[in-house]
């Protein structure tokens, strides 16, 4: 069984904290049938968040002061969140608006963004399980990262972006503004290539533009993510199904 898919419409405001409050309900459940639950995705503050069982500070958004945010750069953003809070400056991604805004949201409320719990940096592994672990986990878990060159990752990201389009993606973003009512500031927002088909289909951009905008914006996007992952030396890089299944088989067995 697959969880946590088309659970909430797009209409809707979600954010990480319900996500993990969610996954924080179905873990257990899968754990309680002798099963082994994966978590797999691309968001890596998402995954650390169950991962390293993150709380989230209880600040309820500020309609007002996201709508006066909203259209300011993300460096004008990042300055801002500086000035507040230079040391959660210090660890947020610097091009994303949503992050950004929600930290300045919370310092505004808090004067501060609590600290996330730290990477245990000192963890030893062979082949990715485990040896020791000064810092409690919430469960035992094995983290992988697909270790891929760049240029093939590059070529991957090509190959599903032009299957994606062949697959009717132009027309699922047409279908959610006009048939469901999503605004294209909403569509926007949520980035990547529901920004960018938006951007296309207000006749703001060439369909060539458009897909060479947002081919070149996943790859940038893809690189934050491995910078992100690469902080983590809990992860284990492996680079071939069978050094995965190894390294997994023997995680299960211990």
């Amino acid at each position: 069984p697959h969880y946590m898919i088309d659970i909430v419409s797009p209409k809707t405001e979600y954010n990480v904290a319900k996500f993990k409050k969610a996954a924080d309900k179905i873990i257990p459940q899968i754990i309680s049938r002798g099963k082994i639950p994966i978590l797999c995705g691309g968001t890596g503050f998402w995954i650390k968040a169950v991962v390293d069982n993150v709380n989230f500070p209880a600040v309820k958004p500020d309609k007002v002061l996201r709508s006066k945010l909203r259209n300011k750069s993300a460096n004008t953003l990042f300055i801002m969140l500086k000035k507040l809070d230079p040391q959660r400056a210090g660890n947020i991604d610097n091009k994303n608006k949503v992050r950004l805004i929600r930290a300045i949201e919370i310092c505004k409320t808090l004067g501060r963004v609590p600290a996330l719990p730290r990477f245990d940096h000192a963890a030893r592994f062979n082949l990715g399980i485990a040896k020791e672990c000064s810092r409690v986990e919430p469960f035992e878990h094995l983290q992988i990262g697909i270790d891929i060159p760049k240029e093939k990752m590059h070529k991957n990201i090509k190959r599903r972006l032009d299957a994606r389009f062949r697959q009717g993606m132009i027309k699922e973003v047409k279908d959610l503004h006009f048939k469901c009512g999503v605004s294209w500031k909403r569509l926007e927002s949520f980035g990547l290539e529901y920004k960018w088909i938006a951007l296309y289909l207000q006749y703001k951009l060439t369909e060539r533009e458009m897909k060479e905008k947002l081919l070149q914006e996943i790859k940038n996007y893809s690189k934050r993510q491995m910078t992100w992952f690469q902080k983590d030396q809990r992860i284990v890089w492996l680079d071939n199904y069978i050094k995965i299944e190894k390294a997994t088989k023997r995680f299960i067995n211990k």
